[in-house]
């Protein structure tokens, strides 16, 4: 029985090393020429090692603020006004370190109308003299400012996508700051990235055009890359970046396409960049809503509790907006960011103030309810971007600290297996064995996952190494007690692993809350560090209880090695 379960153990391994083997193979090819019976996915490099670009942009939060005041304001009179039959006679926006509005008029009429459609939203400071007045809430601001960073973030992954940055690092600061991180592009690039970036973005509402499916797009598409010997993507041979290349076929098939009309292309769902998945689609440009007349949009739900976007459109937009709805009622319209096609609810009535989108039903819908109001926002809340910080990480300097970084965990692994041979001697190499699986099984799982190796996360791997000895240590000092004791062999190494996994398991399980703690809260370098790390404590609970138990049972039992386990080769 104790050799089968041995036999089960081993297969096990096997199992996992061929796995991972096939996981981390990738790695060993250029990106071009992985074979296709492999995996795609390869260990990507972080900014700190491949050299790249590294922004750090302010955002205008307090300027969208006072915009949607000053628009609100205008938009109030008309609506209350036609709510309530001329209890404002005008409207003024007053600004300061708080921005407010004041409305003249029936004070009482005008406050009815606020406490009833912007509870929440609008305060009303003080009534005197026929003037009432208003400004946002705190909680309402700090949820726009919120919201004008999300909008950032999207306009900006966008662009560089657009652009064909492999594994861009774009995350939040704090409420007033965007993290933009470029791994990969050289010097001759930074200018044209840093105008991409700051370039704003375009939202258009369009109609699509239903003459020709996206079947038949994609045929006169193919003919047309073909003939012209382009294709999208940047870094491919031939490559174009996507707005150039939206530029380009629209320009080849201008001819062959009903007037008035243009392709844009819209992201299929399973993938997470635009030129790795696409589909095109024939929109009209007879008439085209600009997203900059859009006042907000938000997550909302309809009587059935399905999550819904509804919309408000600026005063200066709701005559255009209400011809375009009013006259293709029916009809799908398109919601196209920088010429990638969002969403594309159909049109129920004609709208002029207020509108509604509805997405259905099901387990992503949420997610894509939030996303498309974020999209509506980031055309309807341009925010300026300041850039405050510019750091270039040149390509020889990243080699340099990939390669400090492989000497220090070479050096570190050496030494420590060095130490674990003296000092154990047997067990020490079965020791290093595991150990050397330990840091395997890590490279193996962040290739699988796509994961971006930073600097970082080689200290992570690093101190993983000296985590998984810990936990060897331990084991061995527990087996030398027992053989003190007088137990035999067998029986000492099981006593040894059952009485050191509660404090092995202890000390690792408090480390990894710490990790998801670091995880959750932290961003580009710490959280690599903490993915890494945490990846590593479950490699190493595996490698040296599991792996090392198995070795040394395999030695005793099948090989008879039992004088690796002995008072003299652990003393």
């Amino acid at each position: 029985m104790l050799i089968e379960g041995m036999k089960a153990r081993m297969g096990i391994i096997i199992a996992v090393i061929l796995l991972a083997v096939f996981s981390f193979a990738p790695n060993l090819f250029d990106k071009e020429s992985v074979p296709g019976w492999l995996p795609a996915k390869q260990l990507v490099y972080g900014l700190d090692i491949q050299g790249g670009l590294h922004l750090v942009m302010g955002v205008d939060s307090k300027g969208v603020l006072e915009e949607k005041l000053e628009r609100l304001a205008g938009a109030l009179k008309e609506d209350i006004n036609k709510e309530t039959a001329g209890s404002v006679t005008s409207f003024k926006y007053v600004d300061g370190k708080r921005p407010k509005i004041e409305l003249t008029g029936n004070t009482g009429e005008i406050s009815k109308y606020v406490n009833k459609f912007y509870a929440g939203v609008l305060q009303n400071t003080l009534n005197q003299e026929g003037v009432a007045t208003f400004q946002y809430y705190e909680t309402y601001e700090n949820e726009v400012k919120k919201q004008v960073v999300e909008q950032a973030i999207e306009v900006i992954r966008n662009r560089v996508d657009a652009f064909g940055v492999a594994e861009p690092n774009i995350a939040a600061q704090g409420d007033k700051r965007i993290i933009v991180q470029l791994p990969g592009i050289d010097d001759t690039q930074y200018e044209s990235a840093k105008d991409l970036i700051n370039r704003a973005a375009r939202l258009e509402f369009m109609i699509l055009n239903p003459e020709l499916d996206s079947s038949k797009l994609s045929a006169m598409i193919k003919e047309a890359e073909v003939a012209g010997n382009y294709q999208l993507g940047g870094e491919k041979e031939n490559g174009l970046k996507y707005p150039d290349y939206v530029k380009r076929v629209n320009r080849d098939l201008k001819s062959k396409l009903p007037e008035q009309s243009e392709i844009v292309f819209q992201r299929l769902g399973n993938v997470e960049k635009i030129v790795d998945g696409k589909t095109p689609i024939l929109v009209s440009t007879a008439k085209v809503f600009t997203g900059d007349k859009i006042n907000d949009a938000f997550v909302s739900r309809d009587e059935y509790g399905a999550p819904t976007v509804d919309f408000s459109v600026a005063t200066d937009g709701r005559n255009e907006f209400a011809d375009l709805t009013g006259s293709n009622v029916g009809k799908p319209m398109g919601i196209v960011l920088d010429k990638i096609l969002k969403t594309a609810p159909n049109i129920n009535s004609k709208i002029r103030e207020r509108g509604t989108i509805s997405l259905g039903r099901g387990g992503a819908i949420e997610e894509e309810a939030k996303f498309v109001a974020t999209t509506l926002r980031a055309g309807a809340l341009p925010a300026a971007l300041e850039q405050l910080e510019e750091r270039t990480v040149g390509p020889t300097l990243g080699a340099d600290s990939v390669a400090a970084g492989k000497r220090a965990g070479m050096i570190g692994m050496l030494l420590v297996l060095m130490f674990m041979l003296v000092w154990y001697r047997g067990v020490g190499l079965i020791s290093g064995l595991a150990l050397t699986l330990n840091v395997f099984l890590i490279l193996a799982i962040l290739t699988s996952l796509g994961a971006t190796l930073t600097l970082p996360g080689i200290a992570g791997i690093i101190l993983t190494v000296g985590m998984a000895v810990d936990a060897n240590v331990i084991v061995f000092e527990r087996i030398k007690e027992e053989l003190i004791k007088g137990s035999g062999v067998r029986s000492a190494v099981r006593d040894g692993f059952g009485q050191a996994f509660s404090a092995i398991i202890d000390a690792n399980v408090t480390t990894a809350a710490v990790c998801l703690v670091l995880m959750y809260y932290g961003s580009g370098p710490i959280k690599g560090f903490a993915v890494t790390l945490i990846w590593g404590i479950i490699t190493s609970l595996f490698t040296a209880i599991f792996v090392t138990r198995t070795f040394i049972d395999f030695a005793i039992n099948k090989l008879g090695l039992e004088n690796i386990i002995s008072k003299k080769s652990l003393i």
